[in-house]
């Protein structure tokens, strides 16, 4: 029987996303120097007309993702996560594809984000998902040989 996957807003200061956000920190300060971690802290996601949606597998959350809302027309996405025991599912993909559908109706034109190098499922997630390498954006330093940038036109 195929396990159910719901997709909706969820409060990134609720405990249960603040641990999911945690694991990913962690995984994130384990790949990648200090300099080369650009976080998103969870207050940024829960203010300014940003979104935050948690995936649940069976009632469980298992997966999340960001959606930062820019005033320069595109959205740039974050916080992508998929907890281990969920991997696998195609969770990532699914949450990747709900916030494409939420930038569309926010009358966004496209999306952008910055990976690491050292997260090749992520790396093959965005190229399948039709996101395109592109240069440096937003506050990220352009300088930063872990990161990798894409943009989506939606």
């Amino acid at each position: 029987m195929n396990p159910r996957i719901d997709i909706k807003p969820v409060d990134p200061l609720l405990p249960e996303a603040l641990a999911m956000i945690a694991d990913l920190d962690a995984m994130m300060m384990a790949l990648y120097p200090a300099e080369s971690a650009h976080l998103t802290a969870p207050e940024t996601l829960a203010q300014d007309g940003n979104r935050f949606y948690g995936a649940t597998v069976d009632g469980v959350l298992r997966g999340c993702g960001g959606l930062l809302v820019t005033d320069q027309g595109y959205g740039e996405i974050k916080r992508i996560y998929v907890n281990p025991e969920a991997r696998g599912l195609g969770l990532a993909r699914t949450i990747l594809e709900y916030l494409e559908t939420e930038a569309r109706s926010l009358g966004l034109v496209s999306l952008k984000l910055e990976t690491g190098i050292h997260q090749p499922e992520a790396l093959g997630l965005f190229a399948v998902c039709g996101f395109t390498e592109c240069g440096q954006f937003g506050d990220y330093p352009a300088n930063d040989p872990n990161s990798v940038f894409y943009e989506k036109r939606i």
